[in-house]
């Protein structure tokens, strides 16, 4: 695609002149309607989850055949709009200060069941992710690695599996930011307590409520953020144009509240969901000038299989020429290959407050 024939599907927002009475109770009660849809997706996921988990323990036999059926609804269906529902409202407060009582009802009741523990997403993604920017003070930086290699992944992902939460810990420990210390302990300690007791009652439903999600969404979070942060120019590691990619007209972004704009995101931690496609509009000719790789018609975890399967070639099709540097077929795929090279941490430069620090909302 050219820059010329630039045309985006994605969601904005759209004023309404008439709303439902189920929209003028949410009106009164979160901050911005173009907020909305995280109000019928939470309630929508309430009325799904709690009959589901109830259903698993108080069956006379496990049916393992539903728990298959329900583990696939949960993360072909379900899994993306909670989190990105869970990364949203953790960037920008959804309740007005009257209804702040619920504000835990979405990561701390509505988590498990998504394989969220507690508080650790807000203390990694708000706390330590952003201001980091990827860089090599970042838990979850790319950076070390050969993006386009599975056994970097492996110990990638493996490392966050057994060491994520207590590296995070030791993270807000040393810079003495001790409140997102209690808020990441307290979190699995708890998550691991109601797991322990409830595998007593029943070890099978607790396996498919609780624990599979839990290690399907670690693995999605990180391969995700691993496509993400996939194409990184070594110069310039610390630019959000550079270190970070984007995915337009994705069915993704409609699922999923505009997540494939990961570089306007990182540029603005706190834009809304609904002004990305418009701001991409409005800076192309910025990403242009930075060199910065956007695809079409893709998201990050198509991004990262092709990248496991070393499928440049495949990459090189859904590549969105915004009118920068030109070049042929090959030397665009030799372009891509060799921002996925691992990165010494001597060549880092220091993050970018301005872009990289996302407000504290806790």
């Amino acid at each position: 695609m050219s820059n010329e024939t630039l045309v985006l599907t994605d969601p904005v927002f759209h004023a309404r002149e008439r709303r439902s009475i189920a929209d003028r109770i949410a009106l009164k009660m979160i901050n911005d309607e173009r907020d909305i849809p995280f109000v019928k997706l939470m309630v929508m996921l309430s009325l799904i989850v709690f009959p589901v988990a109830t259903y698993f323990y108080v069956a006379p036999a496990f049916p393992w055949w539903a728990a298959a059926i329900w583990l696939v609804a949960l993360f072909t269906v379900l899994l993306g709009p909670y989190i990105l529902m869970l990364h949203n409202t953790s960037h920008r407060v959804l309740w007005k200060p009257k209804f702040m009582w619920l504000k835990g009802y979405i990561p701390n009741v509505l988590g498990p069941f998504f394989g969220e523990t507690p508080n650790t997403y807000y203390v990694h993604h708000i706390g330590m992710h952003h201001p980091e920017n990827n860089l090599y003070g970042d838990l979850s930086t790319t950076m070390p690695y050969d993006r386009d290699r599975l056994a970097h992944f492996a110990k990638y992902l493996g490392r966050f599996y057994v060491l994520g939460v207590a590296e995070l810990a030791r993270y807000m420990w040393v810079r003495r930011r001790f409140k997102l210390f209690r808020k990441a302990i307290g979190g699995e300690i708890a998550y691991i307590g109601l797991v322990a007791v409830l595998a007593i009652i029943d070890w099978q439903a607790t396996l498919v409520v609780f624990v599979i999600p839990m290690l399907f969404a670690r693995f999605a979070m990180m391969a995700g953020n691993w496509g993400q942060h996939a194409f990184i120019d070594p110069s310039d590691p610390a630019n959000p144009y550079r270190n970070s990619i984007t995915c337009i007209n994705s069915g993704y972004n409609r699922r999923c509240f505009n997540d494939g704009y990961h570089i306007g995101h990182h540029v603005k931690a706190n834009r809304h969901w609904t002004e990305m496609p418009v701001d991409f509009l409005a800076q192309r000719e910025r990403y242009a000038a930075e060199d910065a790789i956007v695809f079409e018609k893709i998201d990050f975890f198509v991004v990262w299989a092709f990248l496991m399967l070393k499928r440049y070639d495949w990459l090189a099709k859904f590549y969105v020429d915004l009118g920068g540097p030109r070049r042929t077929r090959e030397e665009l795929i030799e372009y891509l290959r060799l921002r996925t090279r691992s990165i010494p941490q001597a060549t880092q430069t220091a993050p970018n407050r301005d872009t990289a620090r996302a407000p504290q909302t806790a």
